[in-house]
């Protein structure tokens, strides 16, 4: 009877209606709209920018019923947007925009090639028109002259002559100037033979002597950096005054792991497609940059030793190592070789004279900041951040402070919240331009290098305004009181936001602000959102802490109630999990899922309350809460989900036996782990694109979270559904894209395996064959909705 009950109500959703208070009919809402393409909603603005003298504000728009994107451009001022027409997209000055020390002339790249506007001649000019994506731009400081990359060449424009020269060449080759013969065979034919050796000399001493015309003749090609063989060239930088290069380079041997398959069912062709895809957590070998410094005067090359960083010849997992019958044997101390980085960032000062780069360790535990000494050719160690878990992916920019070459600005979490400091490039102490319990995020620096301004959740934690602080000294000022949610774009004078501002029921539309004074009046330039979404009488979610019986801290959740809610009754509930684990979804802007929000409004009219964590893991809250879950995925989250459940039934009637749970990729693998590990917590669950086993996801975010599995097999046992699938008890939905590229499919199936073998009958499988992780296809989203709509009726009811 549940069964057929659920159908009947699924069907009688297609289009159901609500009662106001007052008796009046609300608009009708139904899955079929809810799921259907977000065209109906109305597109927000995308990639906004201001034009160089700040007068004219760009955005990109999706186009109705179509994938492209449409260009627009309003005044600044407001009035209306104007459809720009594709074939002057040239002419538009860019996103990207790079500026000459003088502020009088841009840069940018379109399509590949490299435009220059010049503010004092208001003219554009496009530099070149290749197959070639250049890429890049830089102005140099003589004041003539442009750099761009083009493959791993640098190339230079010059205004004054139009001539175009190479600069320098990156080779991944051997020098031939430096071979030697090797081995016994060509050693002996020139031991033995004179007119070898002769022939030998005489070839090495014209390429000396080609060598030294070409370096002592400017109109020539100079000579290319070679880098050897077996190396191969991450990127390269060059400075803004063209006398010094830093190239960063990997081993071209190291193995990237091997690549997992993908199949196609569903192809053009008839036929199964086999696509390749990611390699799995801790199968491939770390990128371990090198370091060199090229003086394009004297073509001389200089490697720069890592050596010298605080705590790069640690291991921090030593103790792991041996725990793991000390197979790994790795040395301690000055014996020890140092730990393999990455290099996350380059920036030099506007001048050119000093350069500041951010390295971090493959392991995850360590990251530093260091200026180089030009003379010495060798690093200067100016910050070191440290985490016991592993360093936050956000919150790590940094950079000269503009029209200085002595000091650098910074982003940190040392304090165990994300905050801006100052540090000087070749001494001095760290300096702290914010602090508190807060999170600064997306810095960006004047022009004049007085201020830096940020966004932060200074007032409440799911409420970002926009901020500024002196470089120098001073207190934070308050710039913005829109509420909700803010991101910006400073104006190229500094003297105007343009702000991205979304609220919980409206998406991402424009607004302009003066800089002048804090508090200055933001004028609204677009409003695209759809009457036919306006009309809907949408449940607002209440963001609200909810106490933790674990930590101090309470758990910031949204809660969606029915209008009609009666405290005398007891209500079903369900709980969404968000995924990605590092994201904040209980803030007051529009969220990623707003397909689920649309969902929570019909589940409320059909009488469950809603609620969305948190949870620890989900960023906005400080470094603790993020770290939380190092080593133990899916134990403090479930924690909180069952403070979640008590909290509802002690405070909103809710029937401790009538909650379900749903979420996606993240959520997906947290519905697991609660549906596992806590069988009567939840009535029913519903999975969605789930990581099944932390061992078959990727690298770059598990090994972060896990370590790798190798080193650390007890987290991934403790932290993978699959380890705990026997303690299934109640009903389970699980669906999954077959075209995931980022969480396979073959999670899904894998655990589909096992739980046959457990001999567990209480679950279903819906599968979609042309989805990805993200599904794109109005039906399987509609599809997917109508079951997990029908497990809750089922269920819960």
């Amino acid at each position: 009877m549940k069964i057929i009950r659920g159908s009947l109500i699924v069907a009688m959703l297609l289009i159901t209606s609500y009662a106001a208070a007052d008796g009046s009919e609300v608009t009708s809402l139904s899955l079929e709209k809810i799921m259907a393409d977000p065209d109906w909603m109305g597109n927000a603005p995308e990639d906004s920018w201001f034009s160089p003298d700040g007068s004219m504000v760009f955005y990109k728009q999706k186009r109705e019923g179509s994938s492209a994107r449409d260009w627009f451009v309003i005044d600044a001022a407001g009035g209306e947007a104007e459809l720009i027409p594709a074939q002057e997209y040239s002419e538009v000055p860019g996103s990207g925009q790079v500026w000459n020390r003088g502020r009088d002339a841009l840069a940018w790249i379109f399509d590949g090639d490299v435009y220059v506007h010049s503010m004092t001649g208001a003219s554009t000019r496009q530099l070149t028109r290749t197959a070639t994506a250049e890429r890049t731009p830089v102005f140099l400081t003589d004041g003539r002259s442009l750099a761009y990359q083009a493959d791993n060449g640098w190339f230079v424009f010059d205004f004054t002559s139009g001539e175009t020269r190479q600069l320098t060449q990156v080779l991944a080759e051997d020098d031939p100037a430096d071979k030697a013969p090797e081995g016994y065979l060509p050693e002996q034919q020139l031991r033995l033979f004179d007119t070898l050796r002769r022939d030998r000399q005489e070839r090495l001493d014209q390429r000396a002597e080609e060598r030294a015309a070409r370096a002592a003749d400017p109109r020539r090609m100079p000579t290319p950096v070679y880098i050897g063989a077996e190396k191969e060239v991450a990127f390269s930088s060059l400075s803004p005054n063209g006398r010094h290069l830093l190239v960063v380079t990997s081993a071209k041997s190291r193995s990237r792991g091997q690549q997992d398959k993908m199949p196609v069912f569903v192809a053009e062709s008839g036929y199964v497609d086999i696509e390749d895809v990611r390699s799995l957590v801790g199968t491939g070998e770390p990128a371990d940059h090198e370091l060199m410094i090229v003086d394009l005067t004297s073509r001389a090359t200089h490697a720069l030793d890592i050596s010298v960083l605080p705590g790069i010849k640690d291991d921090p997992l030593s103790w792991l190592r041996k725990k793991d019958n000390d197979k790994a044997g790795k040395k301690a101390g000055k014996d020890a070789e140092p730990r393999p980085v990455q290099t996350m960032g380059v920036n030099w000062s506007e001048d050119g004279s000093a350069l500041a780069l951010q390295v971090q360790s493959a392991d995850n535990k360590d990251r530093w900041i260091a200026s180089v000494d030009f003379d010495k050719h060798a690093l200067i160690p100016r910050h070191r951040l440290t985490d016991e878990a592993w360093i936050n992916w956000d919150y790590n920019e940094f950079g000269f402070v503009p029209g200085r070459s002595d000091l650098l600005w910074l982003m940190s979490e040392e304090s165990g919240y994300a905050h801006l400091y100052t540090v000087g490039a070749q001494r001095g102490k760290t300096r702290a331009l914010t602090s508190g319990k807060w999170v600064a995020k997306n810095p960006v620096p004047s022009p004049d290098g007085a201020y830096l301004y940020f966004s932060a959740n200074r007032t409440h934690p799911g409420e970002y305004e926009i901020y500024r602080v002196p470089t120098g000294s001073g207190e934070v000022e308050q710039l913005t009181a829109l509420s909700g949610l803010n991101t910006f774009q400073l104006s190229p004078a500094a003297d105007k936001l343009l702000i991205t501002h979304s609220e919980h029921l409206r998406h991402p539309d424009l607004w302009v602000q003066s800089t002048a004074q804090p508090g200055e009046q933001p004028i609204r330039l677009t409003d695209t959102m759809s009457e036919a979404y306006k009309a809907i009488d949408w449940v607002e979610p209440e963001v609200l802490p909810v106490p933790s019986s674990h930590v101090r801290e309470p758990i910031y959740s949204k809660l969606y109630v029915p209008r009609d809610f009666d405290p005398g009754k007891t209500y079903p509930a369900v709980m969404f999990v968000h995924g990605a684990g590092y994201t904040q979804n209980s803030d007051f802007g529009w969220p990623y899922y707003f397909r689920e929000q649309m969902f929570h409004t019909l589940l409320t009219r059909e009488g469950y309350i809603v609620l969305d964590m948190d949870f620890r893991a989900s960023q906005g809250y400080g470094r603790d809460w993020r770290t939380a879950i190092y080593r133990q995925m899916g134990h403090p989250e479930v924690e909180d989900l069952e403070d979640g459940v008590k909290w509802l039934v002690e405070n909103y009637n809710v029937d401790p036996g009538r909650v379900g749970v749903y979420g996606g990729s993240y959520g997906g693998f947290l519905t697991f782990m609660a549906m596992f590990r806590r069988p009567q917590l939840f009535a029913a669950g519903a999975s969605l694109r789930p990581v099944t086993d932390w061992a078959h996801y990727n690298h770059g975010y598990t090994s972060n979270i896990l370590n790798t599995p190798e080193v650390d097999p007890e987290a991934y046992a403790k932290s993978s559904p699959i380890e705990f699938a026997a303690g299934l008890e109640n009903p389970l939905l699980i669906c999954h894209g077959m075209l995931d590229d980022n969480v396979f499919f073959k999670d899904t199936v894998r655990l589909v395996q096992r739980l046959i073998e457990l001999k567990k009958e209480n679950f279903e499988t819906a599968i979609y064959p042309m989805d990805p992780h993200s599904f794109v296809n109005p039906e399987a989203w509609l599809d997917e909705y109508r079951r997990i709509y029908k497990l809750f009726e089922t269920n819960l009811k």
